[in-house]
């Protein structure tokens, strides 16, 4: 039966899709020029186009719906999203390194959370005029074209991921073809809902941002993402990090990759009272 569309979710669509160009247009301005750079947590990178996005999304999706919590990558958190009905889950620009390099598939990626869940999501690749969007019970579409995820019907699957995951798929018999490596984890996430990937993966320590904008869009297009150390990832946590990651539509991949993926990287600590990771799962 197909989830029931939540209230004011298309209009919810609407706000990220035209939030998406505009931000968008505001990074393309800075794409492949001299932009200042610097790194945080020791080894991310930033840049002055991540800062310009963000702060024009804070104003626009903010403005639109005070009511709405906020996480971005880009401010600092506080526990007051953790008392919102629905808050807004916002990445200015994904795969910042890729963007510096002057490489095309960096995304704009953004997301209503609800309950924990994703219920709209946008990935948008301003660089390749490309954007995928899903609402619960909405379907997801690119370009206003409806996608859908493919199971894989070939005798090797094309897979993106760390040579110790392709390493140990193929210890265990499976076949499968290396995909390419594309720095936005969100663009090759929404590749699985699109067809073009058969599956791809995460390692240990991505963050909300990172994936709930294209977890709703893999959801709406037949694909799952699965957290290999509990199943279906919980967002608007403490915590926003999550154990390695696996998306695809098809079953008889998902098992080996989330085995794949606890051997390469491991499952973190758990507080069996609050279910939240301990300690730092980077």
């Amino acid at each position: 039966m197909p989830a029931a569309v939540p209230q004011g979710i298309e209009d919810d669509i609407r706000l990220l899709r035209s939030a998406a160009v505009h931000a968008g247009i505001i990074a393309l301005g800075f794409f492949r020029t001299d932009l200042r750079t610097w790194t945080k947590n020791a080894s991310s990178p930033v840049s002055e186009a991540d800062i310009a996005v963000d702060n024009f999304l804070a104003n626009a999706l903010r403005g639109a719906r005070p009511e709405y919590g906020w996480l971005s990558e880009e401010m600092a958190d506080t526990p007051e999203r953790l008392s919102r009905q629905r808050i807004f889950v916002v990445d200015p620009i994904d795969g910042t390194r890729g963007f510096i390099r002057g490489e095309d598939s960096w995304t704009i990626s953004l997301a209503v959370v609800e309950a924990g869940r994703p219920i709209a999501g946008v990935v948008y690749a301003p660089a390749r005029d490309e954007m995928y969007v899903a609402g619960l019970g909405t379907g997801a579409s690119c370009n206003g074209v409806a996608i859908r995820a493919m199971s894989s019907t070939g005798p090797s699957p094309l897979i993106p991921a760390p040579a110790a995951v392709h390493n140990e798929l193929s210890a265990h018999g499976v076949t499968h073809t290396k995909g390419p490596a594309y720095p936005s984890l969100a663009y090759r996430l929404v590749q699985v809902a699109a067809g073009e990937l058969d599956a791809a993966v995460a390692r240990r320590g991505a963050q909300d941002w990172d994936i709930a904008g294209a977890d709703i869009i893999l959801a709406e297009a037949g694909a799952r993402l699965e957290d290999a150390c509990i199943g279906t990832p919980r967002y608007n946590r403490p915590d926003t990090r999550h154990a390695a990651l696996a998306a695809t539509a098809d079953a008889d991949l998902l098992l080996p990759l989330c085995k794949a993926l606890r051997v390469v990287y491991g499952c973190p600590e758990t507080n069996s009272d609050s279910h939240e990771p301990a300690g730092s799962i980077t």
